[in-house]
């Protein structure tokens, strides 16, 4: 499934090194660009090997290393229209493959560019939000007032990667943001502050009941935070034991490609069950040509090299080659 799936984000790149269907080039082509180099990554290979998987990713990430891909604020989603999910896909990316570049240049350049993704990631999040529920998180522009947790998972997971690279990153903004993850979860609390509900997860903006794709994003976010034993991690990995992914649900890739790596964190009965559940449905349903796509609303529209990479990630997680999953 692997050697399949890669085989076809290979031959998707087009001239100019986007990794993209040519039909969808003008949607999302730099995040998808980013996501398709991760999964590259994440299975093995890097841009200074000297195979057509390298050649790729060396004309990937020069895709995204182009002069007029951030504006001088840092901002990496503009362009595309991604706004702050390219933001974070490709600022995470960047720090992920520092000291994996083509050459020292390449790899000065991944360095400077992830730096200033990062900052601008920080002055993001410091922006007044009307509500002080939204202390610490995210939204999909850099001005927003508000913040979901989709998008802030990952701007976090970027932040973190950052900082374990050695690049400038505040603890206080790392906090703030677990914060939220934690206002996100949907509990009451007693007076000490602990969570009421033992059995819950994580809702898409604080107070909102819990849903898959969410669950499984916020308790990764809290894993790569440290906080393997927090109550809202335990509490996450009862409500996913009995809510397992199904293949028509909303937002299918999105969701297993964080329960998988958040499920291998976890360990024990849980991994191995996800493991065996994740492979089953993504061998299933792998088309003849490698990819996979969507079938749900939310992720039909996006494309089969979006579904592809996250398929590729949800099944790499026995690899560990991502710095973001490495203990």
């Amino acid at each position: 499934m692997v050697q399949a799936g890669t085989a076809f984000l290979i031959r998707s790149q087009l001239p100019d090194g986007m990794i993209h269907e040519v039909d969808k080039r003008e949607t999302h082509g730099a995040a998808m660009t980013g996501l398709a180099l991760m999964a590259l990554a994440a299975v093995g290979h890097q841009p200074a090997d000297r195979s057509a998987e390298g050649e790729v990713m060396r004309k990937a990430v020069a895709y995204l290393l182009r002069p007029d891909g951030q504006t001088p604020g840092g901002y990496f989603g503009h362009r595309d229209g991604s706004r702050m999910y390219g933001h974070g896909i490709m600022t995470l990316v960047l720090t992920e493959l520092l000291g994996m570049g083509a050459d020292k240049t390449q790899d000065a350049m991944l360095r400077e560019k992830a730096q200033r993704g990062v900052n601008l990631i920080l002055a993001s999040q410091r922006v007044k939000k009307y509500d002080p529920r939204f202390f610490g998180g995210w939204r999909y522009t850099p001005d927003a007032g508000d913040a979901d947790l989709s998008i802030t998972v990952w701007q976090l997971m970027a932040l973190r990667s950052a900082k374990n690279a050695g690049l400038t990153v505040p603890k206080e903004s790392i906090d703030a943001a677990v914060g939220y993850l934690r206002r996100s979860y949907f509990s009451g609390r007693d007076a000490q502050g602990r969570v009421v509900n033992p059995k819950s997860g994580f809702g898409y903006v604080p107070g909102t009941p819990p849903q898959f794709a969410m669950v499984a994003a916020g308790m990764l976010a809290m894993q790569v935070c440290g906080l393997h034993d927090a109550p809202e991690v335990l509490g996450a990995a009862e409500w996913l034991r009995t809510a397992p992914p199904v293949w028509e649900s909303s937002w299918f890739f999105y969701g297993t490609y964080y329960f998988a790596q958040a499920a291998h964190k976890r360990g024990g009965e849980l991994a191995r069950v996800t493991q065996e559940r994740v492979g089953e449905l993504l061998a299933e349903h792998q088309m003849a040509d490698g990819a996979w796509q969507g079938v749900d609303g939310s992720e039909n529209g996006q494309g089969r090299v979006y579904c592809t990479a996250m398929a590729l990630l949800s099944l790499s997680v026995r690899y560990h080659y991502l710095p973001i999953y490495q203990e």
